[in-house]
């Protein structure tokens, strides 16, 4: 059994690549390597983003695992540019996976991405992963292997966020929320 663990970074001070953690971000990175305590971790895979290798700092350092960052694991853009009823916009493309605005990424391309860095890494050799990314691409991934995951699952999602993939066989894997706020 493959047990691959999608982590939503802890609490930022914003959206941009280079956005730090918040002390509470910080306080809950803290958390997150107790919380894996006792779990096996093989790799840690991370988008490149600040806020998501500063949320798994903590376990690395733990457990002598690096983080290897992965451009795969970035935040889906929705639009290239600000619109206030952006909410609207992303529940839209939930509906309609091929939904793109401009200067943004459709659900199904940046799913597609995503699962490609889950796919490589249950081929890796490896059996225990954990991949820490953004709410929006974690439940476009979670989508990808439940399609009855949508807008209603990615706005009850927390900062951080911990769900449990298990895989015995290389198809659809149990799902489950394992993090508690």
């Amino acid at each position: 059994m493959k047990q691959v663990y999608l982590v939503r970074h802890c609490k930022a001070a914003g959206q941009e690549p280079d956005a730090p953690l918040t002390e509470a971000g910080v306080r809950q990175a803290e958390a997150l390597a107790d919380f894996f305590s006792g779990r096996a971790v093989d790799v840690i895979l991370s988008s490149p983003f600040e806020r998501a290798y500063r949320s798994i700092a903590p376990l690395a350092d733990r457990l002598a695992v690096d983080i290897v960052m992965d451009d795969r694991l970035t935040e889906r853009i929705l639009s290239g540019s600000n619109h206030a009823d952006w909410r609207e916009m992303l529940r839209l493309t939930y509906e309609d996976p091929d939904l793109h605005y401009e200067g943004g990424e459709s659900s199904n391309a940046a799913m597609s991405r995503a699962a490609s860095v889950v796919s490589e890494a249950l081929n890796s050799g490896r059996n225990n992963m954990v991949v820490v990314s953004h709410g929006n691409l974690i439940s476009l991934l979670l989508k990808h292997f439940d399609n009855r995951i949508g807008f209603k699952e990615w706005e009850a999602m927390s900062n951080p966020d911990v769900f449990q993939l298990t895989f015995s066989s290389e198809d659809k894997p149990s799902i489950r929320r394992i993090w508690e706020d």
